[in-house]
C-alpha cells in the first residue's frame, strides 16, 4: 500500500505528462500482482467497490472528530479524501505494511454492513498519506490528472506493443489483469479479447491551421458538418450490440434505445445525439437536451420518450465480417452509405457530405451553420485510411470560433487535488432589468482557461472581496462600480429552465481577465438571448 500511495501522490504533484508516465511504468515493474493490477484498475476507473460509499466514509470520521471541526477542515481543504486522512486521529500502532491487493480484495468482499468496520480498520492502520490513497482508491476520485488514456499508455511503454492493441484488448480485460501483465511481460501469450462487438481504437483529427487551408480542395477532402454531440462507435456483432465512447468505455447500458435498434452486422464510427425522426429527417436537439441522458446507470422510460437517442454515421470501419479500416474513405464512405440503406431508420441516420469548391467557401458555410447544433466543418483526406491515434494531415476539424461575452465573477469555490487550496471554480453572471432595477444574474461557471499566475491573481481577490459564505461557496463583491470583469468564451447557447437566468452555456471558460473594465459596463442578458434567437 505504501508504494501505491506514494504513486499517487507523486503523480498529483507532478504536471509534466512523460514524468507522469515513467513514474507509472517504473511502478508496475517494481509491483508484483495483483496490486499493480489493482493499481491499475483504479488509475483507468475500472474499480469499483460497492461496500464504500462518501457518506459511510463522512459517518466514520464524525464518530472520531466533531462534527463541526470537520465540517471546517473540509471547507477549507476541499478534498474528502485529504481532510479525512490529515484529521484522522493518528494510532500509534499503524501498521503500514498492508498489501493493496489484500486490502482491495477483503473490501470487495465486504457487505454493506461490515464494509464500515473494515474501512475503519485500516484507517487506523495506515499513516496520513496511506489514508488519504486508500480513500481515494475506494471512492474512485483520484484526481491526480491521470486519464485513463494515460494510464493504458503508461501499459503499453511497460510493455513496448503499440496503445492502439492495448485499447482493442482492453474491453475484455478485467482487474487485476493478470494475463495482460504476463504478455507485457513477455512471460504469456497476448490475451484473446472474447468479447464479442470490441471496440476499436479511433481516428482523431487536428484543429486546421491558416498554411492547411490551401490544402483544402474538392478532389483532395471531402467535408461534413461537425456535429455538438459526443463520439461514440457503434458495434454489432454474432448478435452482440455495444455502444462505446471514444476512450472504450461501454455505455450500453445507458442508451438501451439506440442499442436495442442497431440491427446489422458491423461497427459504425459517428455522432449520438437527441432526436426524432420525422418526414424531414432527423429533428437534432441540443447538447443540452444529450446531458440529460449522460453518466446514467439506469434510464427511465420517461427520460426515453422524452430524450430519444440516435447516430448520425460518419464513417464505417467494419461492414459485415470484414474490417475495411485500410480502405480508403471514398471507399468507406461507400460502404457506409449502403449500410445505412439497409439498416434501421429510427435510430441510424447518415452525415450528409457538404459540397463546396474552394475553402473560401466552406469559411463562409462553417460562419452560418444550417442548424444551431453544428459546430464547425471535418474535412477528410479522400484516400485517407482509418488509423487509430491522430496522424497530421489525413483528418481536421475546422470548429466555429468562439463566442466571447463580459461577465462578472459573483461566487467561488476551491477547486480539487493541487487546486484543493485555490478558489478556482467561478460563478458569473451577467445584467438583467430586475424590479428594484438593473441585476446580476448567474449565466454559467467556470474552471479553466487561466494561467496560474491568473489562478493567484483571482484567489487574491476572492478572499479579499469575500462578502458572505454558504459552506465552501463564497460570494465575492458583485456591483456596478466593484467586482471583477471575466471575458468568458463558450461554444453555443441553448434556453434551460434550470437556470435562474434562462440560458445555458456550451463549455464556458475564462478568456482573459478586464482588471480594466467596471462591472457596469458588463454584457446584458439581451446578448446572449439575442444569440439564441440569431
Amino acid at each position: 500500500m505504501q508504494a501505491f500511495a506514494a504513486l499517487l501522490e507523486r503523480l498529483a504533484l507532478t504536471p509534466q505528462r512523460n514524468v507522469k508516465l515513467r513514474l507509472m511504468v517504473d511502478y508496475f515493474r517494481a509491483t508484483p500482482d495483483p496490486d499493480r493490477g489493482y493499481a491499475l484498475a483504479a488509475l483507468t476507473g475500472g474499480l469499483s467497490i460497492p461496500s464504500v460509499k462518501p457518506a459511510m466514509l463522512r459517518g466514520l470520521v464524525t464518530d472520531r472528530v466533531d462534527p463541526e471541526l470537520f465540517g471546517y477542515s473540509y471547507d477549507y481543504v476541499g478534498d474528502l479524501a485529504e481532510t479525512i486522512s490529515l484529521i484522522w486521529p493518528r494510532n500509534k500502532n499503524a501498521n503500514h505494511s498492508s498489501k493493496l491487493g489484500e486490502m482491495v480484495e477483503d473490501l470487495l468482499r465486504s457487505s454493506r454492513s461490515d464494509g464500515p468496520g473494515r474501512v475503519e480498520r485500516l484507517l487506523d492502520s495506515l499513516d496520513a498519506t496511506g489514508r488519504w490513497a486508500l480513500i481515494k482508491l475506494v471512492t474512485g476520485g483520484l484526481r491526480i490528472g491521470v486519464s485513463a488514456r494515460l494510464a493504458k499508455q503508461a501499459l503499453a511503454d511497460f510493455g513496448g506493443e503499440p496503445i492502439n492493441d492495448i485499447e482493442e484488448l482492453w474491453p475484455g480485460q478485467s482487474p487485476p489483469y493478470a494475463e495482460l501483465f504476463a504478455w507485457l511481460e513477455g512471460a504469456g501469450a497476448r490475451p484473446v479479447s472474447t468479447i464479442a462487438a470490441p471496440f476499436r481504437p479511433v481516428m482523431l483529427s487536428h484543429a486546421i491551421a491558416d498554411g492547411d487551408l490551401e490544402l483544402i480542395t474538392p478532389d483532395a477532402y471531402a467535408a461534413e458538418w461537425k456535429w455538438d454531440g459526443i463520439r461514440v462507435q457503434a458495434v454489432r456483432e454474432r448478435g452482440v450490440a455495444r455502444l462505446y465512447t471514444r476512450t472504450g468505455d461501454d455505455i450500453s447500458r445507458a442508451f438501451p434505445d439506440l442499442v436495442d435498434a442497431l440491427n446489422f452486422e458491423g461497427a459504425l464510427d459517428g455522432e449520438l445525439l437527441i432526436g426524432e425522426r420525422s418526414d424531414m429527417g432527423f429533428a437534432t436537439g441540443s447538447f443540452s437536451d444529450l446531458q440529460q441522458r449522460l453518466n446514467r446507470k439506469a434510464v427511465s422510460e420517461k427520460l426515453l420518450a422524452r430524450h430519444p437517442a440516435f447516430l448520425r454515421a460518419y464513417d464505417c470501419l467494419v461492414d459485415g465480417s470484414e474490417d475495411i479500416r485500410t480502405l480508403g474513405f471514398r471507399q468507406r464512405r461507400d460502404r457506409l452509405e449502403a449500410l445505412v440503406a439497409r439498416a434501421s431508420p429510427t435510430r441510424l441516420d447518415l452525415s450528409p457530405l457538404v459540397t463546396f469548391t474552394d475553402a473560401e467557401q466552406l469559411r463562409a458555410m462553417r460562419a452560418t451553420p444550417p442548424e444551431p447544433v453544428i459546430e464547425g466543418l471535418m474535412l477528410k483526406r479522400w484516400d485517407s485510411i482509418y488509423e487509430p491515434g491522430r496522424p497530421k494531415g489525413p483528418w481536421f476539424k475546422w470548429k466555429r470560433d468562439p463566442h466571447v461575452v463580459d461577465a462578472v465573477l459573483m461566487y467561488a469555490q476551491r477547486g480539487h487535488g493541487k487546486r484543493s487550496s485555490y478558489y478556482s471554480d467561478y460563478t458569473f453572471g451577467v445584467w438583467r432589468a430586475g424590479e428594484a432595477g438593473d441585476e446580476l444574474v448567474p449565466v454559467g461557471k467556470a474552471y479553466f482557461g487561466f494561467t496560474d499566475d491568473e489562478l493567484a491573481e483571482i484567489d487574491r481577490f476572492v478572499r479579499n472581496n469575500t462578502t458572505n459564505r454558504f459552506g465552501p461557496v463564497r460570494e465575492v463583491v458583485h456591483d456596478a462600480d466593484r467586482g471583477l470583469v471575466i471575458e468568458v468564451a463558450f461554444e453555443g447557447l441553448q434556453r434551460s429552465t434550470r437556470h435562474k437566468s434562462g440560458v445555458a452555456m456550451r463549455f464556458p471558460r475564462v478568456s482573459r481577465l478586464r482588471w480594466d473594465k467596471p462591472p457596469g459596463e458588463a454584457d446584458r442578458l439581451e446578448v446572449l438571448e439575442k444569440l439564441i434567437d440569431g
